[in-house]
C-alpha cells in the first residue's frame, strides 16, 4: 500500500465543509459526517478498552470489530459504497453467543462498571447506540446499507456481553440496579 495520507493539514475544511471519498464536499455537521464521527468515536473507545487487560476471546473480537468499523467509516465516506454484509452481522451474533455462554444468567439490569476494561466496554456500548441513532437519522435522507444498521444494533449487545466477560475475568462483581422503591 502506498502513502495514502501524504498531507495531514490540508486547510480545505476551514470553510466548514469536509471532503467525502467520492470527491464531494458537505458541511461538517451533515448527517453523514455526524454518523462517520460517531463511528470513529466508537472505534476510539474500543481502542481504549483494548489498552486494558481483557480476556483473549474478548480482545480478539474487539480487534476484528475495529477493522469492520473502519470499513463502515469507508461506507459512510463514499455514498453508495457497501462493505459490511450479512456475514459480518452473523459473526457478531456468533461471538455474542460464544461469550455469553460463559456468563451467569442476568438477574437484573447491570450498572456500568466492573473494573476499567468492563467500564470501557460499557462506554463503547453507549457510544455504539449513539452511532446507531446517527445512522438511523442519515438513513432518513440517504440510501444506507441495511447491514450497517444491523451491525451496530448487534454490536451494542455484544459490547454489553464483552463488559460482563471483562468484569468476570477481572474478578470484579457486577453491580445490579436496585430500583427505587415506589411509595
Amino acid at each position: 500500500m502506498g502513502h495514502r495520507l501524504s498531507r495531514i493539514c490540508t486547510r480545505t475544511g476551514d470553510d466548514g465543509t469536509t471532503g467525502l471519498g467520492d470527491g464531494g464536499r458537505v458541511p461538517k455537521d451533515h448527517p453523514r459526517i455526524v454518523a462517520l464521527g460517531e463511528v470513529d468515536e466508537l472505534n476510539s473507545v474500543l481502542g481504549l478498552a483494548l489498552a486494558e487487560p481483557l480476556p483473549e476471546p474478548v480482545r480478539q473480537v474487539l480487534r476484528e470489530v475495529q477493522q469492520r468499523l473502519f470499513d463502515l467509516g469507508g461506507e459512510l465516506a463514499v455514498p453508495g459504497r457497501r462493505v459490511l454484509d450479512g456475514d459480518d452481522v452473523t459473526a457478531l451474533e456468533a461471538a455474542l453467543d460464544r461469550l455469553n455462554t460463559e456468563l451467569p444468567p442476568l438477574e437484573e439490569f447491570i450498572l456500568p462498571g466492573g473494573g476499567r476494561a468492563a467500564a470501557a466496554c460499557h462506554l463503547a456500548r453507549a457510544v455504539c447506540r449513539r452511532a446507531e441513532r446517527a445512522l438511523v437519522a442519515l438513513a432518513r435522507e440517504a440510501e444506507l446499507n441495511p447491514d450497517a444498521l444491523r451491525y451496530l444494533n448487534r454490536l451494542s449487545d455484544l459490547l454489553f456481553v464483552c463488559a460482563r466477560a471483562a468484569a468476570r475475568a477481572a474478578g470484579e462483581p457486577e453491580t445490579l440496579w436496585r430500583p427505587k422503591p415506589r411509595p
